[in-house]
């Protein structure tokens, strides 16, 4: 979560007035301060290969871009969206991020525009690999990363926030004339154990697998009086929750011999666990940055956590958190249950009357 203010945090539970910022950049520039929206909102999602979205309407029509230096053009034109709350003696904002343009669209009579905005992985993913390109002469993991971002948006903030900033030697791998950087960089991020996002201030940030029981508590969400929890439904889902990973790897440039691991849910208490009335629902995972078996067996070990963590889906009505970031830990407490999870995915609407639905996964009780 995003560091916040003791005076923030208690304002989640009282009626404030909402703010949000909108400037425009080109090339680095300001162009346009506080383009005033009609709606909008930024969604944040573990699960997605670009972590934060950003849908937008503006009202005034004189926005929609004619000509390639426009403020909401797509040449490179990017906005900074934030959110906060005002205070008497002024307003304290949260960044939601840093958005490149997508697709401005209006009636050119009667309006609005609209448009979308993507954050930075999508400018590593649209620059393809002209030639094959190797991690060979970069000793580990992190310098691989930040070879292959850096080839693309030179001086990238790269961020390593794993435990004991976890960096070990990187295998050498090699990708094809054509092959997608993002997914590149994704696979050496998984190597090394972590998870790789780009968050709301710009920067690409490698993080442990987050976990309910290990993870702190960002934020306590509770109904009744004080609480931010409104209202909340419940849904279950077996989608993307497996019982069993298989890691595979085959290195022909290390001329190294194929290995496998190979690790289960077996957990007797599980409702996930395998042989267990859920079934049988493995999933596989190839990567030529899996060089020893010892490589393969604790990439496994470490995907399993996540993949058997079930889908629950909440939906709350209350003052949004924009602090909030995907992964984070949530102590929910409703029903007369008090529950962790991690959150998986959210949208802040960026209006006073959005709906702030999240979408929660790996819940624990809370140990006594």
């Amino acid at each position: 979560m995003y560091a916040i203010s003791d005076n923030f945090r208690k304002a989640l539970t009282t009626s404030h007035r909402i703010v949000t910022k909108v400037d425009a950049y080109y090339d680095g520039a300001l162009t346009k301060a506080d383009i005033p929206i009609a709606d909008g909102s930024v969604s944040v999602d573990r699960g997605s290969k670009t972590r934060r979205s950003l849908s937008l309407t503006v009202a005034d029509l004189s926005y929609l871009p004619w000509d390639a230096t426009d403020p909401l053009a797509v040449y490179g034109q990017t906005l900074v969206v934030s959110r906060g709350i005002q205070f008497a003696n002024g307003a304290e904002m949260v960044p939601l991020g840093t958005f490149r343009i997508n697709e401005p669209a209006a009636d050119v009579h009667t309006g609005p525009v609209t448009l979308t905005g993507v954050t930075a992985e999508a400018t590593i993913m649209d620059d393809v690999f002209m030639v094959p390109t190797s991690t060979k002469g970069y000793g580990n993991c992190v310098q691989a990363i930040e070879f292959l971002i850096r080839q693309t948006i030179p001086g990238a903030p790269i961020i390593n926030l794993t435990a004991g900033a976890r960096n070990p030697v990187c295998p050498v791998a090699t990708w094809d004339a054509g092959g997608d950087r993002w997914d590149a960089v994704v696979q050496v991020a998984t190597a090394m154990r972590a998870e790789i996002y780009v968050d709301a201030i710009g920067r690409f940030v490698l993080v442990d697998l987050p976990d309910p029981l290990t993870t702190p508590v960002s934020w306590d969400i509770a109904e009744g009086e004080g609480g931010t929890l409104i209202s909340a439904s419940r849904q279950m889902s077996r989608t993307a929750v497996y019982n069993a990973v298989v890691v595979s790897g085959e290195n022909a440039a290390a001329e190294t011999a194929p290995v496998l691991g190979v690790a289960y849910d077996n957990d007797p208490a599980s409702p996930t666990r395998w042989g267990g009335p859920y079934g049988r629902v493995p999933k596989n995972y190839t990567s030529a940055l899996v060089a020893t078996q010892g490589d393969a067996q604790s990439l496994a070990n470490y995907m399993i956590a996540d993949l058997t963590a079930p889908n629950i889906q909440t939906s709350i009505s209350a003052i949004p958190n924009p602090a909030l970031e995907a992964g984070d830990c949530l102590r929910v407490t409703y029903a007369g249950r008090k529950e962790l999870f991690i959150a998986q995915s959210f949208s802040v609407p960026l209006t006073a009357e959005g709906d702030f639905p999240i979408t929660l996964r790996g819940g624990k009780e809370e140990p006594a």
